[in-house]
């Protein structure tokens, strides 16, 4: 049987690491897109081919991790066989325009897909929230990437154009609309980076700390003022802790500044996003930080890192009318730069 399924890639607006951490977050779903052409297989053998790789690899159903490009294709078959979807392997192949370690979910994005291309199969009633859960699994379990849920859930469920507003704890979300005058455009700063790199296990790792003293789950749920009284925080867990707490509220404050159509307010908070994750979650580099101050300094409402840090891609607000110029200017400054996508309000 051949199946072909295709999911978007994301990018998050606001609300960087609060998904394991108890808080809200705000992605928007994109045109780039990740299709995955599937021939299910009676045996247990996996053959996957993908566009900008070289070559097939082939693996089996029975193989563990191997930090390869394919693991998430095993991994995704094999949830798929443990959620009674499918009994074999698979013949697969990718064709993605989501940059690989753009920090745009291009990893969600494969597993969702198969994922859901196993539920056409066994023309299951699973919904795009567990197939969202399951995928979760996959990366946390299999390939070993101690990630949140927003990726999976944005690419599962998300339309491209619109922007999420997703409370973590309860997977209760909403869709918000991004204003008709303003578009938020991502810009690939040219600096690749991969969450299995060790810097975002650290990071979590460093989260799960601050949990253990403070024996809460949800760090962002905590007051901000209380965590800077707390002493038997030492100064990184503290700055850690802080950063979630203050970042899910501006993941608040952002909604309700779309919804009412408060821009400038908007802008402003991005800017505060991108400063927490440089000075308290130490998740940006020099190069990003420039790119987010000269995308503001050149015309954007509002700019920032998006995705799991060091490296990848920054966000940024603009007046529709103004984008082209205003992007020609940026990646003039940044030649290592590129455009990658926008999303834009509807007309």
């Amino acid at each position: 049987m051949n199946i072909t399924a295709t999911s978007p890639g994301r990018v998050n607006l606001i609300g960087e690491h609060t998904d394991y951490n108890g808080g809200w977050v705000l992605p928007a779903a994109l045109s780039v897109s990740l299709t995955a052409r599937v021939t299910f297989r009676p045996d247990r053998q996996i053959k996957v081919t993908a566009s900008g790789f070289d070559g097939a690899a082939t693996r089996s159903l029975n193989d563990a991790a191997q930090g390869h490009w394919s693991d998430a294709s095993v991994g995704a078959l094999r949830e798929a066989e443990k959620l009674g979807l499918t009994s074999g392997g698979a013949d697969i192949d990718i064709v993605s325009s989501i940059p690989a370690g753009s920090g745009l979910s291009s990893s969600a994005a494969l597993i969702v897909t198969l994922l859901k291309a196993a539920r056409t199969k066994a023309q299951s009633a699973l919904s795009d929230t567990e197939i969202a859960v399951a995928a979760r699994r996959v990366e946390n379990e299999y390939i070993g990437v101690p990630c949140g849920i927003m990726d999976q859930m944005a690419v599962a469920i998300a339309q491209p154009g619109e922007a999420m507003a997703l409370d973590t704890s309860t997977l209760e979300y909403r869709v918000v609309a991004v204003p008709k005058t303003h578009e938020m455009v991502v810009i690939h700063s040219g600096l690749t980076r991969s969450l299995t790199d060790g810097r975002y296990a650290a990071r979590k790792e460093e989260c799960d700390a601050a949990k253990a003293v403070l024996g809460t789950n949800d760090l962002c749920l905590l007051d901000p003022a209380e965590i800077t009284a707390r002493d038997d925080l030492d100064e990184v867990l503290r700055r850690r802790t802080l950063h979630c707490a203050t970042e899910h509220r501006r993941v608040l404050a952002s909604i309700d500044a779309l919804e009412s159509g408060d821009i400038c307010q908007f802008g402003a908070l991005m800017g505060a996003s991108h400063a927490s994750m440089r000075d308290d979650f130490e998740m940006s580099l020099p190069e990003i930080d420039t790119l987010v101050a000269d995308a503001v300094e050149l015309g954007a409402v509002g700019a920032r890192l998006t995705g799991g840090g060091f490296g990848g891609c920054i966000v940024a607000c603009v007046e529709s009318r103004q984008r082209a110029a205003w992007q020609e200017a940026l990646l003039k400054q940044h030649p290592n730069a590129r455009y990658i996508d926008h999303v834009a309000g509807a007309a």
